[in-house]
């Protein structure tokens, strides 16, 4: 079953990345359709070796498309969103907007697939956080082993993750380092980003939290278990692309390191590369362009009864966006293909 597609903020690097995995993973399309602001109309993109026109998001007709990519951030979702929609065209969300809505699935596909068949309840689907998809990933295999109690993660999450802006910034700043004559103040992060780092990213909370940290306990819990406690401290850190994770886990049994070596090396979207000599592990610049989310350091916690440690890095704009858009598309059309089955 070939599907009609629209990608919707194809001229960002999330967008960008949509179409690029789209076509690597040879998405079955019939027709795409690529949507940005005016300010971007008919601004070029390519899909595969196809150059393809942006049109006015604005003025677009939904009618016969059946899923649409939104990475358009949550003001334009809330506006074009619900419009593709109740057309009949599935929305997969990129923003924040849904992703608390008790009536819209949250996926990581190799983690809850089976909450899909929610989707039919507003015809949304929402991505969740960039951390909390490469998080998840690994928590979720050691999960079903022995039960998770509580979870404290530091992410080191790079400028990508605030769009093309935060890593312009990094990039005209490092430049002013070399040029004392430059003089590049912070304008998309709180403080200067180059040779530096920002233990904070969005905005504070009543208890002291920011809303990225809040986001990860959040959808931590309604993705794999509420039940688990997380507490996050994110920090913004002068990387380009690749989101870093010191990840701590208290269990509710005994987990020897090694079992969760070896449950971490099966386990689908993980690679473990863990070796215990200088340069054993994966960095966010060896990360990037790769599916995976990489898992290294692991290693028991001694200062608690049943802890274990690690290292995970992941490319935030596939895993931790495209690519889980693009996994939830290739699920939503499978669930698509089969209820036609059912119905012929």
């Amino acid at each position: 079953m070939r599907l009609k597609v629209v990608v919707a903020g194809a001229t960002g690097n999330v967008g960008r990345e949509m179409l690029n995995i789209l076509a690597e993973r040879q998405f079955p399309v019939d027709e795409i359709v690529v949507l940005a602001s005016r300010k971007s109309l008919r601004t070029e993109v390519t899909f595969g070796d196809i150059t393809l026109k942006t049109k006015d998001i604005e003025q677009f007709n939904w009618s016969g498309f059946d899923i649409a990519l939104f990475a358009v951030g949550s003001e334009a979702t809330a506006i074009y969103g619900p419009r593709a929609a109740r057309a009949g065209c599935v929305v997969i969300d990129n923003s924040s907007l849904y992703r608390y809505d008790p009536d819209i699935p949250l996926i990581v596909p190799e983690v809850n697939p089976a909450t899909i068949d929610d989707y039919t309840k507003k015809n949304i689907i929402a991505n969740p956080n960039c951390s909390t998809a490469q998080l998840v990933l690994a928590l979720s295999p050691l999960h079903k082993r022995t039960r998770i109690k509580r979870v404290v993660v530091s992410t080191y999450q790079s400028t990508s993750g605030a769009g093309k802006v935060g890593m312009d910034e990094l990039w005209n700043q490092t430049k002013a380092q070399y040029n004392p004559t430059d003089d590049v103040p912070p304008n998309k992060f709180q403080k200067e980003i180059a040779f530096n780092v920002i233990p904070q990213i969005d905005i504070f909370m009543e208890d002291g939290s920011t809303k990225e940290e809040w986001k990860i306990a959040a959808e931590t819990k309604k993705i794999l278990d509420p039940k688990i406690k997380v507490t996050a401290t994110c920090v913004r850190v002068p990387v380009f692309v690749g989101h870093s994770e010191a990840v701590n886990i208290e269990f509710e049994d005994f987990l020897d390191e090694d079992e969760a070596r070896e449950i971490l090396r099966e386990s689908p979207g993980v690679i473990v590369i863990d070796k215990r000599e200088d340069g054993g592990y994966v960095t966010p610049k060896e990360c990037v362009g790769d599916y995976a989310t990489f898992v290294s350091r692991i290693r028991q916690d001694s200062t608690i009864e049943n802890g274990i440690n690690f290292w995970c890095v992941s490319d935030n704009l596939r895993k931790g966006a495209a690519l889980n858009a693009v996994q939830i598309a290739e699920l939503l059309r499978q669930k698509i293909e089969n209820t036609h089955i059912c119905k012929s």
